[in-house]
């Protein structure tokens, strides 16, 4: 299976996991251009989250460079009012996986659970 399959897999497992799944995508960190992409909601835009979650990760890689820590960044959470936003780096952080989900209707371990599950055979 190659990188596109695979990540088409990944997508179509992620939508059918999580409750109140709005849309995903998997992102080139460098171009933050979606290499696969999916979404239940044709007003939510993803290329456009693409791009511009690529430049939050890029941002905070560079904090953690700057001040110095000694460590990788795993993931990142945004929680809105009514939404779950999941980006998890995959692909030794080349890449990620970014996932927006109704609040009302899923949770953060949840939401984790499946997106960890689904990257893992990624990796």
């Amino acid at each position: 299976m190659n990188n596109t399959d695979a990540y088409s897999a990944a997508l179509d497992e992620i939508a059918s996991g999580v409750s109140g799944f709005i849309g995903a995508s998997i992102v080139d960190l460098d171009s933050g251009m979606p290499l696969a992409s999916r979404t239940t909601r044709p007003d939510f835009d993803l290329e456009v989250a693409s791009a511009y979650n690529s430049e939050m990760v890029k941002a905070k890689l560079n904090t953690i460079k700057v001040l110095g820590i000694q460590t990788h960044l795993e993931d990142m959470l945004l929680t809105l009012g009514d939404q779950l936003h999941l980006i998890k780096l995959i692909g030794g952080g080349s890449v990620f996986v970014y996932v927006a989900a109704d609040r009302g209707q899923t949770n953060l371990a949840l939401l984790r659970q499946v997106v960890n599950r689904t990257t893992a055979k990624l990796d």
